[in-house]
């Protein structure tokens, strides 16, 4: 189930891109115009006819003509939302009926023009769906073409229509042996093919006299006047009806529908029941598509924007971040020398907890070590006990969540300053040192470490290592200068038991305990600050579905620590200041840009199905070569090697699709109230030591002294 909805929301999306392509000529288009060939096989009363070709009668094919001083007005391409309704105007303006050929991508679009073409009494054509040269077509794509073109008619005005004029069609003389077959086919399915035989060349745009020229026929005779309403600029058209109607009907011609002018049953038959209905589903579903994707074009801009931003920034404020606590002469306050309780809790962490221990004793800074055991059933607690490591005690208690645990261990701690820590991390000799240094000036409340991927061998531990670099020190950086962190890592964190104690401790109201202590931090008045020094090795998940469990806490944990702390916006002081400036850029760059990031992606993989390829692929190129300076940057802040980078596209492709449907199923469990409990992810102990120490989990330090 936690993969059914973002799956139905990710091929609803995927639906709605494929109609749009559909619609607009992107999926089964096909441009290509077959030269004359031989007329050999075209009959002579079609050759030598006129533009009305009746061929329901397969033995007796007619060529029919316009009577004299009846004049029929034809529109190709259309409809199209500008020059239509100014074509329609004139026409309207003049007391003159027209036939307007439509194609089903644009009838589709602008359903309510085609409406209006039939309440005015004008008469509908088919002109095909997407306008292909029907000579190259099989016949199933000819039926799908006119099908789907009455489709939309029946959505749009409900009725279905008997006139077809095939694409690219000029004179009757212009029938050959690989076009008058399609007109054949097409016939027997019961329709008149018009062509015509006075063409006012104006897609050509060669001013309004002489589009008025071409368009008269000669000796009062009849004819089908070739225009269109689509496919460019028609300004030059609607000037030319204006005058060109008024003209020809001082003349005596009469400007009728084409089974007017030609004596005719009505081309127009009602459409009812399921298929005027099918007609309407349609229509609607290619007005939500039109929508629910020029919605997302807006989207895209605005990520594209947040995304540039957010990388600017981080860029901007880390270089001040780095070159401020990188100064020769920088210091926080007076050097820290006092002891520290080092809070280590832990729920089954058999595989790693002696790894996590031993680490702490090779501290270079004076500690004392509290293992909070909560109701472990592999022997945890008996593990650290046997190691008999010095300044290391356990505390015991019933399984009651991590909150409670730490809680346990703030109570059982001596000293004043608290270590915090994951029971699967390990720490670097000078880790507590350089993570209780800031505690030197007295607004430090609290300190956020530098967690680091400890196994980032595999290809999703090196797509995590990417991540924590980047995604998160850099971002611990930009908001450690604009003094909004909004997290803590439990992996290597430390407080002040005074602040600590002032917000209540540790809470269980969110799944993201960290986050919510944090975020309390700076309600309360106190700094929270990153040491980027302090760095911390943990396990990151090995597998899909431990990363999977592990970032929809985290997601959701957060989404949580947002609304509880959301009367911050209107709260006074630090809270406020937290409020206005903190939890906004955390909304909009951890839970809103995630969100809306993948439709890069999307629009990647469409454009290069069905847009400007090159221009498409450049783009994202565009994207991810800043995504790779700013992750370079990063490693080189952290001093890690760059090769890593290497499975950075891969990471943009693959990795965050995932983070994306994490956190759209986190949107989801939180609009619908649903509930999350605290899951506990599979241990491997992988992570032995961390750099500085000496194989098997025992630091340098401790190997030059005694083990009591």
């Amino acid at each position: 189930m936690r993969y059914l909805l973002p799956s139905l929301l990710l091929v609803a999306l995927l639906a709605m891109l494929m109609l749009r392509g559909y619609v607009h000529s992107e999926i089964l288009a096909d441009h290509r115009v077959r030269p004359p060939v031989a007329t050999d096989k075209v009959p002579e009363e079609v050759l030598e006819g006129g533009p009305v070709i009746d061929a329901r009668d397969g033995d007796k094919p007619r060529g029919l003509s316009v009577p004299d001083h009846k004049l029929v007005l034809t529109f190709d391409d259309g409809p199209d939302p500008e020059w239509t309704p100014k074509v329609l105007d004139k026409l309207k303006k003049h007391h003159a009926h027209g036939v307007f050929f439509v194609t089903g991508t644009m009838a589709s679009r602008y359903p309510e023009l085609v409406e209006r073409m039939v309440k005015e009494g004008h008469e509908v054509g088919l002109h095909t769906f997407n306008h292909p040269d029907l000579s190259y077509q099989s016949n199933s794509r000819i039926d799908w073409e006119l099908s789907q073109n009455q489709l939309t008619l029946a959505g749009a005005a409900g009725v279905r229509t008997s006139l077809f004029r095939p694409p690219y069609s000029s004179f009757a003389d212009a029938f050959d042996n690989a076009n008058w077959p399609v007109t054949q086919y097409i016939a027997d399915h019961g329709y008149i093919t018009v062509v015509n035989n006075t063409d006012s060349e104006d897609w050509k745009r060669p001013g309004v006299d002489e589009i008025i020229k071409r368009a008269t026929p000669k000796g009062g005779k009849g004819a089908v006047v070739l225009m269109h309403d689509s496919g460019g600029n028609r300004s030059q058209t609607v000037e030319a009806l204006d005058r060109f109607l008024p003209a020809m009907q001082d003349e005596g011609y009469e400007f009728a529908n084409l089974t007017e002018a030609m004596d005719l049953p009505s081309a127009h038959t009602p459409v009812s029941g399921l298929d005027l209905w099918k007609g309407k589903a349609f229509v609607l579903a290619v007005s939500v598509s039109e929508k629910a994707t020029g919605g997302l074009v807006v989207a895209l801009a605005v990520i594209g924007f947040l995304v540039f931003a957010r990388f600017g920034l981080m860029l901007l404020l880390s270089f001040v971040h780095a070159r401020r606590t990188r100064r020769r002469r920088f210091r926080w306050g007076p050097r820290i020398t006092e002891p520290v309780s080092v809070l280590v809790p832990a729920f089954n962490e058999a595989k790693c907890i002696e790894n996590t221990v031993r680490s702490l004793t090779g501290s270079d800074h004076p500690i004392e070590v509290i293992v909070i055991d909560d109701g472990s059933t592999d022997g945890t607690a008996r593990i650290v006990e046997n190691l008999r490591l010095p300044n290391v005690r356990v505390v015991r208690q019933h399984n009651a969540g991590k909150p409670a645990a730490l809680n346990r261990g703030l109570a059982n701690a001596r000293f004043d300053l608290i270590v915090m820590m994951d029971g699967d991390t390990v720490f670097e000799p000078s880790t507590v040192r350089e993570l209780v240094q800031p505690f030197g000036d007295p607004r430090v409340g609290a300190v956020a470490g530098n967690a680091k991927v400890g196994n980032k061998d595999s290809l999703i531990g090196a797509w995590q290592h990417i991540e924590y670099v980047m995604g998160f020190n850099l971002d611990r950086r930009m908001y450690d200068v604009l003094r909004c962190m909004p997290t803590i890592p439990g992996a290597v964190g430390a407080f002040r038991r005074s602040a600590l104690q002032r917000v209540g401790g540790m809470s269980d109201d969110t799944l993201a305990e960290d986050t919510d202590i944090t975020m309390a931090m700076h309600r309360d008045g106190w700094r929270v600050v990153y040491a980027e020094k302090a760095r911390a090795w943990t396990e990151a998940p090995e597998t899909v579905q431990q990363l999977w469990s592990q970032r929809y806490r985290w997601s959701y944990g957060t989404m949580q620590a947002i609304w509880k702390h959301r009367r911050a916006l209107i709260e006074r002081g630090p809270s406020g200041r937290f409020g206005r400036v903190g939890l906004p850029l955390v909304s909009l760059f951890m839970v809103l840009a995630p969100l809306l990031a993948p439709l890069i992606d999307v629009f990647l993989l469409y454009g290069l199905v069905f847009g400007p390829t090159q221009k498409t692929v450049f783009a994202w190129l565009g994207v991810l070569a800043v995504q790779a300076v700013c992750a370079a940057y990063a490693f080189r802040l952290d001093r890690e090697r760059m090769t890593h980078l290497i499975s950075l596209p891969l990471q943009q492709i693959l990795y965050r699709q995932l983070m994306y449907v994490v956190l759209l199923q986190s949107w989801i469990t939180a609009l619908t109230g649903g509930r999350l409990r605290w899951q506990k992810l599979r241990r491997t102990g992988v992570v032995g030591a961390a750099p500085g120490s000496v194989p098997g989990g025992r630091s340098r330090a401790e190997e030059r002294r005694p083990v009591a």
